[in-house]
């Protein structure tokens, strides 16, 4: 019997937890426990994975300003350096939990549209967290923009909205042919074509909009969006916040989440649901499946479909 298949989106903060030091040792420990969580998952799914890039594409553009003698990497560089960086990682540690498993990470370009809203009003958090005086000094030295992500503040940059996968056709072989793909890595190297020629911009794809989107081209069974919060919240941060276990994109339509983190989670959430059908299920690594059984965290799903999770939870 052939097994569903589920694209995975692994947020850069659930491999590298937040006010933790920006090391390879402990990116190296968090990613030996997302390895197991997502080795676990091959049981009952074929998995595509996609990671997110926040925390270290902020330390590598750190890290590159930080050099005189030669002029910044652009953002499209850095990105595509955390593809091969974390891909390298989680490629490695699956291959040694599951040796019978061909795991292949591919560098993945991902196609944005030049004019897209996005360059003039940046949202996507990237880098470590700061104080205000820290992020004021930087803003004022670099010319970056800060903003508030909860109780901390983060540097944000552009983060348009995905319009093709350049290695599609490659990644769906791949798949066809038996392998745990790791791809479209931090939302992608994001690039526009200008007379049919791809260059690099200065952006950052938010990598959940971009796994909603190569699993709505795969024909994918499922979305699972993995971070570091155990489930969607209403009133997040707040005395009143509210778990959503089970819930729909007609519900969520009607409430507001962060831009820069919950919320574009919710917008490739229910844009995979109303296109295909299928379900999405958002939570902490750990839970991995269990979230899509509606055991735990937030599963987003069609109306007509509920009535199927009430039964098997029944």
């Amino acid at each position: 019997m052939t097994k569903p298949t589920v694209v995975v989106a692994l947020g850069g903060n659930a491999l590298l937890c937040r006010g933790e030091p920006l090391e390879a040792d402990v990116q190296r420990i968090n990613v030996c426990c997302a390895a197991k969580a997502i080795a676990k998952m091959t049981q009952d799914w074929n998995v595509v994975l996609v990671h997110g890039n926040g925390p270290q594409v902020g330390l590598l553009a750190l890290q590159n300003s930080a050099f005189k003698e030669v002029k910044p990497y652009p953002l499209d560089i850095l990105v595509a350096e955390t593809q091969g960086m974390i891909g390298y990682m989680l490629q490695q540690e699956l291959q040694n939990i599951l040796p019978g498993t061909p795991v292949v990470t591919m560098l993945t370009q991902v196609e944005v549209d030049s004019k897209d809203p996005a360059f003039l009003m940046p949202t996507k958090y990237i880098g470590p967290v700061y104080d205000k005086a820290e992020a004021d000094q930087l803003a004022l030295d670099k010319g970056w923009e800060f903003k508030n992500d909860g109780k901390y503040i983060r540097r944000v940059v552009p983060s348009p909205k995905p319009l093709n996968i350049v290695e599609s056709d490659s990644i769906r072989q791949l798949i066809d042919q038996g392998n745990l793909v790791i791809c479209s890595g931090g939302g992608g190297i994001p690039v526009t074509r200008q007379d049919e020629k791809l260059i690099g911009v200065e952006a950052v794809i938010d990598k959940d909009l971009s796994a909603a989107f190569l699993a709505k081209q795969i024909n994918a069974d499922a979305l699972l969006i993995l971070t570091d919060a155990d489930a969607v919240y209403l009133n997040w941060g707040t005395e009143q916040q509210e778990a959503l276990r089970i819930t729909h994109p007609e519900t969520l339509a009607e409430m507001e989440f962060d831009a820069g983190s919950m919320g574009p989670k919710i917008t490739a959430a229910c844009e995979f649901v109303n296109a295909t059908k299928g379900q999405v299920g958002i939570g902490c690594l750990t839970d991995g499946a269990d979230i899509l059984k509606g055991e735990c965290g937030t599963l987003i799903m069609d109306k007509s479909q509920t009535q199927s999770i009430y039964k098997l939870k029944m």
